[in-house]
């Protein structure tokens, strides 16, 4: 038996391995050892899900941000990026819109600082009293631990913030000198001590990126222990300082999906759009690799192309029920039915 197989068997007993064991499941990744992962993967996901895919409904609410992060496509200082918010009442067509194609639940993403706390809050509220059955989702980036605390008493369920790498200096290479490593970490224990599901992530591929670095990722969530992961592969904008470096590849990023969802077996799993760019299957192989939850886009028609994170992002010429519809025939040709609830994590 291989070393990798040897370790694969492991963390699919003990969920956990040294920071060292993980850097050699990275470095050694072959084909032997991403099937055997993905078939571990799929057996420990249907365990507690079966073959059921979650869908959250995302609305991209707006591509203003403060922040400057040298990988992303609405970055502040680029100039070229056509700027938008949508009004509360926009979003709570979205929501409509939404409901009535069977969204249980509700994903409001959107750059840091693209509304205030305030607004956040009376939104929320908002959405809370006319969809009490549904689950609130706010991936917005960093505030306060008051202002997330207010957000919760507001109705949000849950809250998603990719840490983007476990590693400090990998993180500085990454984002100008103003943004914090401790501070991300910080949100990310708060959110968490708050009573919010708590989703984190990061890339694959991205820049300056080594084994060691994905590593610690992967530590970081065995001990961290998050609701939710969303990894995707690193994409480049041709508009930012790190537009000229390679894209992460889907075969990686599959990879770390079933080892993911070995570390962490009830772990609520994306296969992600970023995913589905890089390759024409990628949302499909995401899946059939140990991942759960797929996010068609609920946001206008009118604005889905300005909110270009990295190049070529799919679906944003599609109407909502075009894009739910698509996804659940995708999926029911491997094999899996998209469920419309709240898809909330099952306790272990």
């Amino acid at each position: 038996m291989s070393e990798l197989i040897s370790l694969i068997d492991k963390l699919n007993i003990h969920h956990s391995l040294s920071l060292e064991e993980y850097e050699r499941l990275i470095a050694g990744r072959n084909d032997e050892a991403a099937a055997y992962a993905r078939t571990l993967a799929d057996r420990a996901r249907r365990e507690f899900y079966g073959n059921s895919v979650f869908v959250r409904g995302l609305i991209e609410i707006g591509n203003v941000c403060r922040n400057d992060c040298l990988y992303c496509g609405i970055r502040r200082s680029n100039a070229a990026c056509s700027r938008y918010v949508l009004t509360r009442e926009q979003i709570m067509d979205c929501c409509a819109e939404g409901y009535a194609l069977g969204f249980r639940t509700f994903v409001m993403q959107g750059g840091e600082n693209v509304k205030s706390a305030d607004e956040i809050c009376q939104t929320v509220k908002a959405i809370r009293k006319e969809y009490p059955d549904c689950a609130i989702t706010l991936s917005l980036g960093e505030y306060s631990r008051a202002d997330y605390a207010r957000m919760r008493e507001a109705g949000a369920d849950r809250y998603l913030l990719r840490h983007e790498t476990a590693d400090k200096a990998h993180y500085e290479k990454l984002h100008p000198s103003g943004m914090s490593f401790d501070n991300r970490m910080r949100c990310l224990r708060d959110l968490k001590e708050l009573g919010f599901q708590v989703g984190c992530g990061f890339m694959v591929g991205s820049p300056f990126q080594t084994a060691h670095t994905l590593a610690e990722d992967l530590k970081f969530i065995e001990t961290f222990s998050p609701d939710m992961c969303g990894i995707g592969p690193f994409i480049p904008h041709h508009e930012t300082p790190l537009g000229n470096y390679p894209a992460g590849s889907a075969e990686e990023t599959i990879y770390l999906l079933s080892i993911i969802r070995l570390i962490k077996p009830n772990i609520l799993l994306p296969a992600t759009t970023a995913l589905g760019t890089v390759s024409p299957t990628g949302r499909e192989d995401g899946i059939l690799a140990g991942a759960n939850v797929v996010m068609p886009n609920l946001s206008p028609v009118s604005v889905r192309k300005k909110y270009e994170l990295y190049e070529n992002k799919i679906c944003t010429g599609d109407e909502s029920a075009q894009c739910k519809a698509c996804l659940a025939a995708r999926m029911q040709s491997i094999g899996f039915n998209v469920v419309t609830d709240r898809g909330d994590i099952k306790k272990i």
